[in-house]
Parts: C-alpha cells; structure tokens; sequence
C-alpha cells in the first residue's frame, strides 16, 4: 500500500501542489532531502503550508535556546501524545541540529537520560503543559523560571503548547511517516 492511500485526506506532490507551495517544497528538499508528508498535506489549503513553514521557523530555530534542545523537546511532546509521525520527524530534526543519539532515545525517560539539570527542568515542563496550562502552578513555575530567562520561557512554552497541536493534526488526518532519507 503506498502512502498515499493510509492518509485520509490527499497528499500532494510538488507538481500537485499549488504554484505558490512549491518554492517551499524545494526549499524542504534542498534543506531536509525529503518534503514532510505533513506540507504535502497542508498545500491541499492555499497559502497553508508558507505560513506553518514561517510558525515553525523561529519555534525549531535557534533562539534564545539552541534549536537542537527545542528539538529534543518536540520529541517529548510528541513521544507523550504517542505520535509516530512527530517523534521520527523531530528525532531526525534534533540529530541534524546536533543532539546526541543518547540524549534522543532518553526523551522518552528524561530524568533517566543524559541531561543537564536545566534540561530536564524544560523537559518536566513540557510534561507539565501536556496535562494542561493550569497544571504549570506557582511551584512549576518558579522550579523551570529558576533555570530559564524569560527569553527562554517563552519559547519554551511556545513550543511545548505548539507541539501538542501538530500531533493531533497528524494523527487525526492520518498523515504517514515520512520516510526519511540516508544521510548524505
């Protein structure tokens, strides 16, 4: 079966996808080496996946935290909403953007993993925000503030909350995997 058929709604290729979509997709295959299936999804919506493509820019960029740990902690979120597609898509993000591959199997169990204090007190956060935005009381807060600037808590919290958007889209719409492709 390939994989257009597993989705629930079209998939579609670059010669498919409106003409404003393609520059982006070959931006996505110049920089990645494969264009996620989630954009083939999104060009099916004109102007839809430039704009997520822009959201997504600065979220898994580096900023104010290095854009391998914001990596790490998309893994978490997606690994929490138990959505394959996001943990492979964000797995290969972070070791593109240099994570170590034990710090990446470690997401799943990240007091266990190879992380500093501060990391885990991002990744706990983001555990936090997976629950609900009221879970993050005073004491959570003060726990994460006592490591992170507010630079860093903003996009903390923005990628953690964004990231438990992308896997219900996913999974909801059944996007496959996107197969990745051998490092070069």
């Amino acid at each position: 079966m390939n994989s257009k058929e597993t989705a629930r709604v079209p998939m579609l290729e670059r010669d498919e996808a409106p003409e404003e979509a393609r520059p982006l997709y070959d931006k996505l295959l110049a920089e990645r080496h494969v264009v996620p299936n989630m954009f083939k999804v999104l060009a099916n919506v004109a102007g839809m996946p430039q704009a997520v493509a822009a959201f997504l820019k600065p979220l898994v960029g580096d900023g104010a935290l290095p854009g391998w740990y914001k990596e790490l902690v998309a893994t978490r979120v997606a690994a929490l909403n138990d959505c394959g597609y996001c943990v492979s898509a964000h797995r290969h993000s972070a070791r593109q953007k240099g994570a170590t591959e034990e710090q990446i199997a470690a997401c799943t169990t990240p007091d266990a993993g190879p992380f500093t204090e501060r990391e885990r007190a991002g990744l706990r956060y983001a555990d936090l925000l997976h629950q609900s935005g009221a879970a993050v009381d005073e004491a959570a807060f003060a726990a994460v503030s006592a490591h992170f600037n507010a630079a860093e808590l903003i996009e903390l919290t923005m990628l953690a909350a964004a990231f438990e958007m992308f896997p219900r889209f996913v999974t909801a719409l059944r996007i496959p995997v996107t197969k990745i492709p051998a490092e070069k």
